[in-house]
């Protein structure tokens, strides 16, 4: 379920204060939250898949082909939201976000809520210990995300 996790059962119980967190948020925002969630904590990334999110009224829109009007109305949503999503994962792992992704999916009705955590404190050489030296992809030295705006 990890990468550099070594505590499940305290992964776990993050993980499943963040599925918590997410589902909250959005039933706050939109008035009905996702029937599922799962949560994934892998290293520096946090990946929430979501599924059977969409209200009703959302649904009677796809049913009269307005996928695309859903889809716009969700991304407003997930950008009005993005701050208490974010403040609520960097106070359940206790490590800065440093960047925020989100998607939604009409058939099936599933949802991803992604973050990036900043990287685990590193040696001057650009390594956590946990493997090679980071790099920014283009073997250029270590890559250190800015923080989200």
């Amino acid at each position: 379920m990890t990468g550099t996790q070594t505590e499940p059962s305290i992964t776990g119980s993050k993980a499943a204060a963040i599925s918590n967190h997410v589902v909250r948020t959005m039933s706050e925002y939109t008035g009905r939250g996702p029937t599922k969630a799962r949560t994934h904590i892998n290293d520096d990334v946090v990946t929430v898949l979501l599924q059977d999110t969409l209200t009703k009224g959302e649904r009677s829109l796809v049913g009269d082909d307005l996928d695309e009007l859903v889809l716009t109305m969700r991304k407003a949503f997930q950008s009005t939201m993005r701050h208490d999503l974010v403040s609520g994962v960097e106070e359940i792992l206790g490590r800065s976000v440093v960047a925020f992704l989100s998607d939604n999916h009409i058939d099936p009705d599933v949802a991803v809520e992604i973050f990036v955590l900043a990287r685990a404190a590193r040696d001057r050489s650009g390594n956590d210990g946990d493997g090679p030296p980071a790099t920014d992809g283009a073997g250029r030295g270590p890559f250190v995300p800015g923080p989200v705006t």
